[in-house]
């Protein structure tokens, strides 16, 4: 018995808790927010702009925490500092349920933010210490299907549950989508350990001196200097903004434009979101370890090429064939970018700075999540359709994918 124990390794603890992480991070407390948003935005009164400002209320929330997370999860460790994020997010969820207008709707789905880039960033990171070079991309994407795993239960619940409860349907969405969020902290607090070594193992999956002996990567003020001034990092993070700003137009009104300009009703629209949710479960895997094998920019700019024709076949087809095709698109390739930027920065600069690299990268992401819903809702109350915020979408995926071609690795 005792010595299978010895055998197991507790990386896939870690791994496991990552998903649940991810999950509620982003599955839930930012995409749960798109198939809420048609109900909300009749039970507020609002129009697509302030309900763009309601999402990038949430997104600079997580913009403000995703450099800093990165750096406190380096000086402080990352269980408590993803443990305490993500029952901050849950308790932003809840207190949208119970918010009247739309100035206290934005300072929760704000706070929401905080817990998420305070819990989403250090976890990919935290995955650079338990798994080497050659497991990183493989690990990461793992835990990137979290975010599949939300779409699935959310695409299946949320319609029938809007349905149920009419007005307040949106209320009771946010209010369990918080307490499973709350749940998850007290598992994360519980079972995530910061290194291998505190289960006296190493890094599985390579050798790599910073993830298989934390004491020789100890970090120091000098070491988050250099990852911040480093020109590499800089340019992973303007080749991350075209992600953050493309990708969040897309899920954000996907199921608003899908119920309003592709006549379908919310049940259909759900089940199309659901279907973003089981083709992108293992998307992550699939291109991390694609990454692994023909290299990072390589991967990375296939994913952003494969983005780019979906979100314009979402704005340029809208029939039902052009619809699931552009979902089909996006489902495979949905969150394999963040996989492969953290599997990026892990090689870049080893296990013990991954999280402040992957941090400082994210904050670039940031600012794009935090342009794109403002622009897109805009633009659609503007144009009176969001057609033209679709097409913007998929040319900054294109620009993306060309700029990841001269990414040195």
């Amino acid at each position: 018995m005792h010595e299978k124990s010895a055998r197991f390794f507790y990386g896939w603890v870690i791994l496991a808790v990552g998903v649940g992480v991810v999950f509620a991070a982003l599955g839930l407390a930012r995409f749960g927010y798109t198939l809420v948003l048609p109900s909300m935005q009749r039970g507020l009164d609002i129009a697509n702009t302030q309900a763009g400002v309601l999402a990038t209320a949430n997104l600079v929330g997580y913009l403000l925490l995703s450099l800093v997370g990165g750096a406190l999860a380096t000086r402080f460790g990352p269980r408590v500092v993803i443990s305490a994020g993500l029952a901050l997010a849950g308790i932003g969820m809840l207190m949208t349920g119970f918010a009247q207008g739309f100035l206290m709707v934005a300072l929760w789905r704000g706070l929401t933010g905080v817990g998420s880039g305070a819990s989403n960033v250090p976890v990919m990171g935290l995955l650079s210490s338990w798994f080497g070079k050659r497991r990183r991309g493989f690990a990461t994407g793992i835990a990137a299907s979290g975010s599949s795993v939300g779409l699935i239960l959310l695409g299946l619940t949320v319609p029938r549950l809007l349905g149920y409860y009419g007005d307040n349907g949106w209320r009771i969405c946010w209010y369990l989508m918080g307490g499973v969020a709350l749940l998850l902290a007290i598992c994360a607090a519980i079972l995530l350990k910061n290194n291998p070594s505190e289960k006296g193992t190493k890094a599985q999956g390579g050798d790599d001196i910073s993830a298989a002996d934390p004491e020789r990567s100890s970090s120091t003020a000098q070491d988050l200097a250099s990852v911040y001034t480093s020109p590499a990092v800089w340019f992973m993070g303007l080749i991350y903004v075209a992600f953050g700003f493309s990708y969040i137009i897309y899920v954000t009104f996907f199921f608003k434009h899908l119920i309003t300009e592709g006549g379908y009703t919310r049940e259909s629209a759900g089940n199309l979101f659901m279907l973003i949710g089981w083709l992108s479960l293992f998307c992550g895997v699939l291109w991390g370890s694609v990454s692994d094998w023909i290299g990072r920019k390589y991967a990375l700019a296939i994913v952003y090429l494969i983005q780019a024709a979906s979100f314009s076949l979402f704005a340029l087809w809208n029939e039902p064939a052009g619809f699931v095709l552009s979902t089909v698109l996006f489902g495979l390739t949905a969150w394999s970018i963040p996989a492969i930027m953290a599997a990026a920065c892990g090689d870049a600069f080893g296990a013990k700075l991954a999280p402040a690299a992957l941090g400082f990268i994210t904050l670039f992401f940031g600012i794009g999540q935090a342009l794109g819903p403002s622009v897109a809702g805009a633009i659609a109350d503007s144009a009176g359709t969001f057609n033209p915020a679709f097409l913007l979408a998929g040319i900054v995926a294109l620009l993306g994918g060309i700029g990841s071609l001269f990414l040195k690795t």
